[in-house]
């Protein structure tokens, strides 16, 4: 489970890091990053968290099958949540092929784009 300062939960906050974000794509998932944004929440703080927010539609599979890969991701985004710049909004939305993708391939995945995000080589 992610600490409640790190989980992305408004609208707007989605909204901004997928329209304004950078985005890299995976077979199996696409990840929106907004570096550096700064939480117009958040009462004087000069270093926000990273927060992170998943998206996991109906096309990856049922409910059963969804709850799965959203604590996968969870899961595994919180073992990352160091790697992008404080007060980046991350959002990680899950393709059709990932409710058939096992941890390991998730992780390969997650890697990968928030590498090409970062700026980074291969991991």
């Amino acid at each position: 489970m992610l600490p409640t300062e790190n989980r992305l939960r408004r609208r707007e906050d989605f909204a901004t890091a997928v329209r304004r974000g950078r985005r890299a794509g995976r077979p199996l998932l696409v990840v929106h990053l907004r570096s550096g944004a700064t939480d117009p929440h958040a009462p004087g703080e000069s270093a926000p968290p990273t927060r992170a927010g998943f998206v996991v539609s109906k096309a990856v599979g049922g409910a059963v099958v969804r709850n799965q890969v959203k604590r996968r991701l969870r899961h595994l985004m919180r073992e990352r949540l160091t790697e992008p710049p404080p007060g980046s909004l991350v959002v990680v939305r899950a393709l059709p092929g990932a409710g058939d993708a096992d941890h390991a391939q998730l992780a390969r995945d997650l890697d990968a784009a928030l590498q090409r995000l970062l700026g980074g080589g291969t991991r």
